[in-house]
């Protein structure tokens, strides 16, 4: 397999899968008429597709370590296995933060639902290991939940605005503020799962029988290429928003529509391979985590920013939503880098 060979070539990969993992969501929102679970088929196809083909080439090409099919019949069953069902805890989770954009959009949905993923990944890294500095990250944990709570509540005033502004419109005829609870539960929960995939993969990596970035990226993959079809049965006959959906208006849709699922695909299993490829060369050339954890976590905030500078989710809102929006990626941002800091600044013991 093909790996980077220094510090530099690290951080830019760091860098670039930062990039492709904050970015592949706002594919979907060039489009306001793409239902997320039409969109969801071409995103898993182009995914799984990428996913081989890097595993195929850059994963057979190199001497660094075995290649791809070797890492295969090396690793145990058991890591596979792990790998696959961290897809699938993933990929339902994936979905339910997906169906949450529909609702909410980018710029809440993600801080929402990240946050909270975010903050169960910091819970668990402290219950299995030590050297962390526990109040820095119990500081950082509550800014993370600040930046939950103010997207929720940016999102549950937004909503009522712009049934407000339909009324007036004469497009809808009830002035009834609606009940956000749902986008703000459906984000909760795929937060939750999101948040607890991580050590599974991790499983999988560890030990003499332990897989490499191709390979785990590969059975993740496929896992969720595969659950796709299971999961999207159940979010196209009861979606979390608008009519059931049929399987000919995937079918229907233009060529164009299609390619842009696929490349939404392939740009989040490459920024996924990138962050593989870097968490494995740690310990050969190290980043310091004040570094890594923002590079390799701070993708969410970057989606949010999509939804606020690109797609200008916020401009129906007043004042009190503008300032809660652009708040709550930059306590996500604060809080991500206290999740950082916290390893470095541990008080030894004696």
């Amino acid at each position: 397999m093909i790996l980077p060979q220094n510090y530099a070539a690290v951080m830019f990969l760091m860098v670039f899968s930062l990039l492709c993992l904050g970015s592949w969501a706002a594919v979907m929102k060039t489009n306001a008429k793409w239902r997320f679970e039409v969109f969801y088929l071409d995103f898993a196809f182009g995914l799984m597709l990428a996913a081989v083909i890097y595993a195929f080439t850059f994963g057979n090409l190199g001497y660094d370590g075995f290649n791809f099919i070797d890492d295969l019949q090396h690793a145990g069953k058991r890591q596979w296995m792990y790998v696959f069902g961290a897809g699938i805890i993933f990929n339902m989770g994936n979905m339910l933060l997906m169906g949450a954009v529909s609702v909410a959009g980018l710029a809440t949905a993600f801080p929402m639902g990240m946050g909270v993923a975010l903050i169960i990944g910091a819970l668990v890294s402290v219950a299995g290991k030590a050297g962390t500095n526990l109040p820095v990250t119990g500081l950082a944990c509550l800014l993370l939940l600040l930046a939950v709570g103010l997207s929720a509540a940016c999102y549950r005033i937004l909503s009522g605005a712009q049934l407000q502004a339909l009324a007036r419109a004469g497009i809808s005829k009830s002035t009834r503020r609606p009940n956000p609870v749902k986008g703000i539960v459906i984000a909760v929960v795929a937060g939750v799962l999101l948040g607890s995939f991580t050590p599974l993969v991790e499983k999988a990596r560890v030990g003499d029988l332990g897989l490499g970035p191709y390979a785990v990226a590969a059975i993740f993959a496929f896992a969720v290429f595969f659950s796709t079809f299971v999961f999207n049965i159940f979010f196209m006959n009861l979606p979390v928003e608008g009519e059931p959906v049929e399987f000919t208006a995937f079918l229907s849709l233009p060529l164009k529509q299609h390619l842009l699922g696929w490349l939404s695909g392939v740009i989040w299993i490459t920024g996924v391979l990138g962050s593989l490829i870097c968490s494995g060369l740690l310990e050969t050339i190290p980043v310091g985590s004040a570094i890594r954890v923002p590079l390799t976590q701070g993708w969410p905030v970057l989606a949010a920013l999509w939804g606020i500078l690109v797609f200008r989710e916020f401009k129906d809102g007043d004042f009190r939503v503008r300032l809660m929006g652009t708040m709550a990626p930059i306590l996500l941002l604060a809080g991500l880098m206290l999740l950082g800091l916290a390893p470095t600044w541990v008080v030894p013991k004696g």
